[in-house]
């Protein structure tokens, strides 16, 4: 039975709304050690390739370039890290699991993305992406499965929560729940999103704002 290993959480909605005022593009790298010095807290983003990552960092940010978006999953192949209020990174991580592309890369950007969640010390909170239209699927089960072994602070994001109707969503997370308590002594905490919408955007800015008092870097 895996136990909450989230050190961060916090009720987000008692908190003061974060503006986003200036989210600016700082660097892309495939070696974790190339990375801007872990002088400021950093918040990471992950999941499956087409889980609808980049629209999702992009609408947290008030803006439609500042990561790519594409129909083609793996669009992502790097570490982009993004300056949030002169005060905090947002980092843009390679997909896990199915993408367009050959073994060798595909072991590439796990090995890009292994090296960055051991290495980076001012990580605060890993953001794993879920579709919500989705039953539990195995790799995304795995993936937290080891963060939670690793003891790597993690949130939950369902995305493309507007592609489905109220009720299916509530039945799809709770299924979620039900299947991930088999074997969780506790939950992570979790957020429903939506790019289109802007729906969970103060949720997750919000919760990165608690977390960012806790900074004693």
């Amino acid at each position: 039975m895996f136990a909450d290993n989230n050190r961060y959480f916090c009720n987000a909605k008692s908190l003061q709304k974060m503006v986003i005022r200036s989210a600016q593009f700082v660097c892309s790298n495939s070696d974790v050690k190339s990375c801007p010095a872990p002088k400021l807290p950093e918040y990471a983003f992950i999941g499956r390739s087409n889980v609808g990552k980049s629209s999702l960092i992009n609408m947290l940010c008030n803006t439609r370039k500042l990561a790519k978006t594409s129909s083609t999953p793996g669009k992502t192949q790097l570490i982009n890290h993004f300056l949030i209020n002169n005060s905090w990174y947002l980092v843009d991580l390679p997909g896990y699991g199915f993408a367009r592309v050959g073994q060798s890369l595909r072991e590439k950007f796990s090995k890009i993305i292994a090296d960055y969640l051991n290495a980076r010390t001012n990580m605060m909170c890993l953001f794993v992406l879920i579709d919500a239209r989705l039953e539990p699927q195995t790799l995304d089960m795995d993936f937290m499965r080891s963060a939670a072994l690793s003891q790597i602070p993690f949130a939950m994001i369902f995305t493309k929560a507007d592609k489905l109707k109220p009720g299916a969503l509530m039945r799809n997370i709770e299924y979620y729940k039900k299947t991930m308590l088999q074997e969780w002594a506790e939950l992570p905490q979790m957020f429903i999103s939506s790019a289109e919408n802007g729906m969970g955007k103060d949720d997750i800015l919000n919760f990165i704002e608690e977390v960012n008092t806790r900074w004693d870097g």
